[in-house]
């Protein structure tokens, strides 16, 4: 058991290693549009891929919560981390998408994403304590906030 919790610092590498290889791919997609021809925007980059992130990050803090034995004590949490995980999900998406012009939706989302990842976020942290599962949840979703605000912008 100690050796495994030694690793842990592997764990966190390759974690880390397999999100910069994804956020990668996102920046080479986009940076190879036709549309874009190589000028991208960093900031709505970067919260396209904390929207991924913080969408599968708060899909499995939900799935996390409903395993917990006090399940009833977070309900709210469960909730907040499913739609928060949605709307990441809708938001990243719609970002993404640089053929023609829709920029008061994107704004419009991406302004909904941040709102749900602090309500989420600081949901998480009230459980953090008790939960590493919800303290990690609380980081991403304030990351990705603070990519979406960012990201705002760049939107013109």
């Amino acid at each position: 058991m100690a050796a495994l919790q030694g690793l842990g610092w592997l764990k966190g590498f390759l974690r880390l290693s397999s999100q910069k290889e994804t956020d990668m791919h996102i920046q080479q997609m986009i940076a190879t549009h036709p549309e874009v021809k190589g000028h991208t925007a960093g900031r709505l980059l970067r919260c396209i891929e904390e929207c991924h992130d913080c969408a599968a990050v708060c899909t499995s803090c939900a799935d996390a919560c409903l395993a917990e034995p006090m399940v009833e004590q977070l309900r709210q949490c469960i909730r907040l981390n499913l739609d928060c995980a949605d709307i990441c999900a809708t938001a990243g998406a719609i970002a993404s998408r640089r053929t023609g012009s829709n920029i008061e939706v994107i704004r419009a989302v991406i302004d909904a994403c941040g709102t749900a990842c602090r309500a989420c976020g600081e949901e998480c942290r009230k459980h953090a304590g008790m939960h590493e599962h919800c303290r990690i949840c609380a980081e991403s979703c304030m990351r990705c906030a603070e990519a979406c605000r960012d990201a705002l912008g760049d939107l013109h």
